[in-house]
């Protein structure tokens, strides 16, 4: 898609918060393209007027709500400023499934999911999809043809298996969330909670507005350090360990050690990610289940 459609010498708006492969992609291989990027703080529509006003910006991308700390854009808004300057809008909805937001009837140009997360469902495919206008599709289609990367046909079958058990599985996964959620930030060892359902969150008056369920996904930080959050995962019984969230079972996993395990405590901390950050992707397990889980890996730290 960034390839496709933004042309050497054109440039991105992108947001701080996101999936650390994506800004390796936009800070280290589009610059060699001479594609330069402008990165804002997700709610920072001041920041976003300006990149508008001082450059010829091609494409807004951002996702919503973002990962891991799910922080959420007006899609509405951006949207309604980036066409007033000509520029395209694409939100990656991953966090959000199709279900629980609308982002093309919100205004936004193309809306990108990773169909390995939520829309297989099942921790056993790899795969993505975009959804827009026929002529912007098609752009992106031709180049992608060209790129190879084609999806097999098991891997379709299985994505098309998933997709139709996706309401049962996010109407679970979403009120699971929000009630553990609510349960944790209400835990004296845990510090703070990272979910749009929460009124904590800072977009949550965003999310109310243009979400219709919160999605499965959790982020917290525990009190403590790196062994002492290690310890609590790892005290986990339910959920497997592993980077990936969106299927049936339910996954855990610590930034620091895991998708950002290459780079040192201070380099971390300056996207956000501390060591005692945990991501937790609730499955489809009994609810009561999960909880007493949780609150006993809690208390053995």
């Amino acid at each position: 898609m960034l390839l496709a459609l933004v042309p050497a010498g054109g440039h991105i708006v992108t947001t701080t918060d996101c999936y650390r492969k994506t800004r390796i992609f936009i800070e280290t291989v589009l610059p060699k393209m001479g594609i330069k990027a402008t990165v804002i703080d997700p709610a920072d529509i001041e920041a976003l007027k300006s990149a508008l006003d001082e450059n010829h910006v091609t494409l807004f991308f951002t996702e919503s709500p973002t990962n891991p700390f799910l922080r959420c854009v007006d899609i509405e808004l951006v949207s309604e400023l980036c066409h007033g300057k000509g520029a395209l809008v694409c939100i990656d909805g991953t966090f959000a499934t199709p279900l629980n937001q609308k982002a093309l009837a919100l205004g936004a140009d193309m809306v990108l999911h990773s169909a390995t997360k939520f829309i297989g469902g099942h921790n056993d495919v790899l795969a993505g999809c975009i959804s827009g206008s026929q002529k912007l599709i098609s752009t992106i289609r031709n180049l992608h043809h060209i790129l190879g990367g084609a999806l097999n046909p098991n891997a379709a079958y299985l994505i098309i298996r998933g997709m139709k058990t996706l309401h049962l599985r996010v109407q679970h996964q979403n009120t699971t969330a929000l009630r553990m959620a609510e349960i944790l930030e209400a835990h004296p060892k845990v510090k703070r909670v990272y979910y749009p359902g929460l009124p904590s969150h800072p977009e949550h008056h965003i999310a109310k507005r243009q979400m219709t369920g919160f999605g499965g996904v959790v982020s917290f930080e525990v009190d403590g350090d790196l062994m002492t959050t290690a310890k609590f995962v790892d005290a986990l019984k339910i959920p497997y360990i592993a980077p990936s969230f969106g299927g049936c079972e339910s996954i855990v996993d610590q930034p620091a050690i895991m998708s950002y395990w290459d780079l040192s405590q201070s380099e971390r901390a300056k996207y956000g990610i501390m060591d005692n950050l945990v991501r937790f992707s609730f499955g489809v397990e009994d609810f009561q289940d999960l909880k007493a889980d949780v609150l006993q890996a809690l208390e053995k730290i």
